[in-house]
């Protein structure tokens, strides 16, 4: 979200019952079809309350995305162990990414993001930076951690972070934002990471 997106928004009391509305609208509606009378009426406060806190419905969607993706980063990034191994570190990764891109939340925001490419590309680009770019910057952070103490052999960390985040995509991905397949057993997410956790050090490992 943008410098002056970000300065048009006014935090208060209500601020957080706001954005509950909204994330249930928008998920439920999707952007388009989101009215501000309805995120109001779910949200419990008047539409001069909600216009207080966001001025512009993108500016409010743009806000739940960024919530969301910044909560679901910091509650990976506070499980690494940097000191432990790179196979348990990158499997402590995956398993919080992997349920957080076949969520019903993350799988919607895309399917939005995607409707609304061309009317609105700042749409996807915010989902984009508040949700992979962040997740792709800390895990490229901690590769070069542990390959400047001699776990890994990385020379290209951008792409590896990249290669990762894509091996852990493998076979679920596609098949949950189609609406192939919308529930994964534990033990089909298990052949999913530790196949690309096994793959990953079979070509950076020590």
């Amino acid at each position: 979200m943008g410098a002056t997106a970000a300065a048009a928004i006014r935090r208060g009391r209500k601020f957080g019952q706001v954005l509950q509305g909204a994330r249930e609208v928008f998920l439920r509606d999707g952007f388009e079809g989101a009215s501000v009378d309805d995120i109001a009426r779910a949200a419990g406060v008047s539409k001069a309350t909600l216009y207080a806190y966001f001025p512009d419905k993108k500016i409010l969607f743009f806000e739940v995305v960024r919530t969301e993706c910044q909560r679901q980063a910091e509650l990976a990034v506070d499980r690494i162990d940097e000191a432990a191994p790179p196979e348990k570190v990158l499997k402590t990764v995956a398993w919080r990414f992997v349920p957080f891109v076949l969520s019903d939340f993350a799988r919607r925001i895309f399917r939005i993001c995607l409707a609304e490419a061309d009317r609105f590309p700042e749409l996807g680009r915010v989902f984009y930076e508040s949700g992979p770019a962040l997740g792709h910057a800390h895990l490229a952070t901690y590769l070069r951690a542990a390959a400047a103490r001699g776990e890994l052999r990385i020379e290209d960390f951008d792409l590896a972070a990249a290669q990762f985040s894509e091996l852990c995509k493998a076979h679920v991905w596609t098949r949950s934002a189609f609406g192939v397949q919308t529930e994964f057993s534990q033990d089909e997410l298990t052949r999913v990471i530790d196949g690309a956790v096994g793959t990953f050090l079979a070509r950076y490992g020590v």
